[in-house]
C-alpha cells in the first residue's frame, strides 16, 4: 500500500524534472511538441508537495503514444492508458514509492491549458498556493494510508482552483 507523503518544497524537484525531461525528449522525438513540469513540485509558492514529479507532454498524435510503451517500460514507467481521462495517455514510475507521473495529451486538448493555467495561477497567487499546500499536509495526516481518499478530498479543492485559474487567465 502506498503512503501519502508530503514534503516541504525544494529546488531539487526542478533538477529531477530536467533529467527526466531529456529522457522523454529522446523517446518521443519527432512526435513531441512540448514538455512541461507541472503539479505541486513545480510551484514553489505551494510550500509543500508529494515528492512526485508531474510531467505534461504535448504530442502531435495521441494515437501514436502507445507505440512508445516499450521504451517507457525500459525507463521504469508503467503504461496506464487513459486512466480515467479521455484522450490522455498516462504513465507512472515507481510502484509503492511513486516518483513520476507523465500525462500526455495531443496538441489542442483542453487539459493542456487547464494544467498550465493552474500552475501559473498558483505561482502568481501565493495565498491560494499556500492554502493548497496546507491542505495537502492536513489530508496527508488524515489519510496517510489511503491515497485514493486523499485524492478524492483534494480534488474538490483543486476543481475550485482550476475554475479560478481559468477565470484569472481570461481576465
Amino acid at each position: 500500500m502506498r503512503k501519502t507523503e508530503i514534503l516541504p518544497w525544494t529546488e531539487e524537484w526542478g533538477k529531477v524534472y530536467l533529467k527526466e525531461e531529456s529522457k522523454l525528449k529522446e523517446i518521443f522525438k519527432d512526435e513531441l511538441i512540448e514538455i512541461y513540469h507541472i503539479g505541486s513540485t513545480s510551484i514553489p509558492t505551494a510550500g509543500y508537495a508529494k515528492p512526485i514529479i508531474d510531467i505534461l507532454v504535448v504530442v502531435k498524435d495521441i494515437e501514436k503514444v502507445n507505440l512508445f510503451n516499450k521504451e517507457m517500460l525500459c525507463l521504469g514507467y508503467e503504461p496506464r492508458n487513459e486512466h480515467g481521462i479521455t484522450e490522455r495517455r498516462y504513465f507512472t514510475k515507481g510502484k509503492q514509492k511513486r516518483s513520476h507521473h507523465v500525462h500526455i495529451f495531443q496538441l489542442g486538448n483542453k487539459n493542456i491549458d487547464a494544467h498550465l493555467s493552474f500552475k501559473e495561477y498558483l505561482i502568481n497567487n501565493p495565498e491560494d498556493a499556500k492554502n493548497y499546500g496546507d491542505l495537502k499536509k492536513i489530508l496527508a495526516k488524515q489519510f496517510p494510508n489511503d491515497t485514493h481518499k486523499y485524492q478524492e478530498v483534494k480534488e474538490k479543492f483543486v476543481d475550485e482552483l482550476i475554475k479560478k485559474a481559468v477565470d484569472w487567465k481570461v481576465n
